[in-house]
């Protein structure tokens, strides 16, 4: 496949080529269990899921590992402060996030390590970095000396001299700009032993670990929201480089879903948590909203763009659902040109999605001509597209009907079908008196009809 992505590293974007051929490995910075999941958090999830669905398609075996931060200060603070337990509390919240996921649709990664069960490897690098002359132990601590590795910055883009780490000043470090590896014990907190002083091991050290522990020395993509660039991705190369490991080969970041220009996170309150999204629109829907973007734009939260995706996708799920009422079943295809070039263009969902409404439009024409054969040819294709994205209304993960409802929903699409071709009928013949006598009969029965530029639209109230 020819799927060019931004690399964050390269500054630019570059032909992907994996390490093993007929193999993908994805490594993406997963939750840090101190709460319960909002659209900022998931976003990333989805759009990693969207590109190992892409990777799929073009035929290669993915491997994706989504880790789990579940030590953490706010982790422990939260806990406190809640009364409970620090273990309970990130395993209650992982259960929500891993929920979150699932009612979104994401494909269950190939491994989800905990940071916890990890602790014999972080041991394992930073022998080797202190070996390597590029880490020491202070006071417990255990730090990475930022001035031993020349390329510190290169993934960010930072200057050496302009270096904040954002820690506070502890005894025996021996420069600012270094940053931790291991935390010395502190009382009432979780310690596990190493050769330099019990303590529990610092938020870079950990992914490094586990990327390595289940993708190898080298892998090709790590993925992760924008805000991680720095300074979490940039010393994790670091400290993985200064080891000796390939690490990552491409680098790609998600951007944030923002609300009134600001980064949707709980310390500013400004989140809207998925369970309480999932009250108001289906799982399906707020997926759209959220992979249709792309994945490198700002999703400015608003619930009129909701509302607008909502639309959007019930006018795809109304098509395939009417073509399948008509017709009967109907299995996804292969996608159109137009969305093949728009995904392998760093996973270009807008253009993409486009191509799918592109699709819709064609075989709403084709049903309200009675061409059957193309009607089921584009459906087929949306099927298709929407399968790469997650989001065919026609998936066993988002059939919620019985086959009973499915044989109840497929009369009902027969009849409302004729009735609509009646309704064409009339119009193209001029009698308008008699095409708004279709209508209001549909609307008694609780079927509203909306004409749009895809053709005449019906939807069951309150449905």
């Amino acid at each position: 496949m020819s799927l060019h992505l931004y690399d964050t590293a390269a500054r630019s974007t570059r032909e992907f080529h994996p390490a093993r051929n007929g193999t993908a490995s994805i490594y993406v910075c997963g939750a840090t269990v101190q709460g319960v999941p909002h659209i900022g958090h998931v976003r990333g999830a989805l759009n990693y899921d969207v590109l190992r669905r892409w990777l799929a398609h073009g035929g290669l075996d993915v491997v994706l590992v989504r880790n789990v931060t579940d030590i953490d200060d706010k982790i422990l603070t939260k806990a406190a402060e809640a009364g409970r337990p620090w273990w309970e509390w990130a395993q209650t919240h992982e259960r929500a996030f891993e929920d979150a996921y699932d009612a979104l649709g994401c494909l269950p990664p190939s491994y989800t390590p905990r940071a916890t069960g990890h602790i014999t490897q972080m041991i394992e690098l930073m022998q080797r970095l202190i070996d390597n002359g590029h880490a020491y132990a202070a006071a417990g601590d255990v730090y990475f000396s930022v001035r031993t590795f020349p390329r510190y910055g290169a993934l960010s883009g930072q200057r050496l001299d302009e270096v904040q780490q954002g820690e506070t000043a502890a005894e025996g470090k021996r420069d600012s700009r270094d940053f931790t590896l291991w935390k010395a014990a502190k009382p009432g907190e979780p310690s596990w032993p190493t050769p330099w002083g019990p303590g529990r091991p610092g938020w870079h050290l950990e992914c490094s670990a586990m990327a390595t522990a289940y993708l190898g020395s080298e892998f090709d993509i790590h993925g992760g929201g924008i805000d991680l660039i720095f300074p979490h991705h940039e010393n994790e190369q670091a400290q993985s480089h200064a080891a000796g490991d390939g690490f990552a080969r491409y680098w790609l970041h998600n951007a944030w879903v923002t609300m009134s220009g600001e980064k949707m996170s709980k310390s500013l309150g400004n989140t809207v948590s998925i369970p309480q999204m999932l009250t108001g629109v289906r799982a399906p829907e707020l997926r759209y909203y959220l992979v249709t973007p792309h994945y490198r734009s700002t999703i400015e939260y608003s619930p009129q763009a909701l509302d607008e995706a909502v639309a959007a996708y019930g006018r795809i799920e109304t098509f395939v659902r009417n073509v399948t009422g008509r017709l009967g079943a109907v299995e996804p295809g292969a996608v159109s040109a137009e969305f093949t070039a728009a995904m392998n263009d760093d996973l270009g969902t807008p253009a993409a999605i486009a191509a799918v409404h592109s699709a819709v439009r064609e075989g709403n024409i084709a049903l309200a001509s009675n061409k059957d054969s193309a009607a089921r040819e584009a459906a087929a294709t949306v099927r298709a597209m929407m399968g790469v994205l997650g989001l065919d209304p026609l998936s066993d993960h988002w059939s919620e009907e019985s086959t009973t409802d499915a044989a109840h929903r497929n009369a009902l699409a027969t009849l409302v079908e004729a009735m609509l071709d009646e309704r064409q009928r009339a119009r193209r013949e001029r009698d308008f008196a008699a095409a708004d006598a279709v209508r209001d009969r549909l609307l008694t029965a609780g079927i509203t009809v909306e004409d749009t530029p895809d053709g005449p639209l019906w939807t069951l109230k309150d449905s």
